[in-house]
């Protein structure tokens, strides 16, 4: 996946996972604890936390960055979590009784998580383009 911006492309690697059996909820914790590290820092915190959604999540990253690897031959020591977003699947329906003939609904939901990795060494580059690029608009003067 490449995306463009300011005539300029940015190479980002996706993978995804689908129908994880997890609520987005509960997911997103796990999701949170990755965002913006370097990929061999994510992995650590996956492999080392206690939740069991940590697995899947896992298998994800690792297919991000192998897709990474293999076909856009990037440079898996540079690579960073850009993003980590998790979204619903489907719901399966339950019902159990309850007093009275009633049924209380049961919710159980599937969750679907998306992991995009990039470059580094590229927004760093980017970085000093842009601020290169404002010193030569400034000429020092305040007016």
């Amino acid at each position: 996946m490449v995306k463009k911006n300011n005539n300029e492309e940015t190479l980002v690697v996706k993978a995804i996972g689908k129908s994880l059996k997890s609520s987005p909820q509960k997911t997103n914790l796990v999701l949170g604890l990755i965002r913006g590290l370097k990929v061999e820092k994510a992995i650590n915190n996956l492999i080392f936390s206690k939740r069991r959604i940590s697995g899947e999540v896992l298998k994800i990253l690792k297919s991000a960055i192998s897709n990474a690897e293999n076909n856009h031959q990037l440079d898996i020591d540079k690579l960073f979590v850009k993003e980590a977003s998790v979204g619903k699947s489907m719901v399966l329906k339950r019902f159990r009784p309850r007093a009275r003939g009633r049924a209380g609904k049961i919710l159980k939901t599937f969750s679907r998580i998306r992991i995009l990795v990039q470059e580094r060494e590229e927004l760093e580059e980017k970085r000093k383009k842009t601020v290169n690029k404002k010193l030569k608009e400034d000429n020092g003067t305040k007016n």
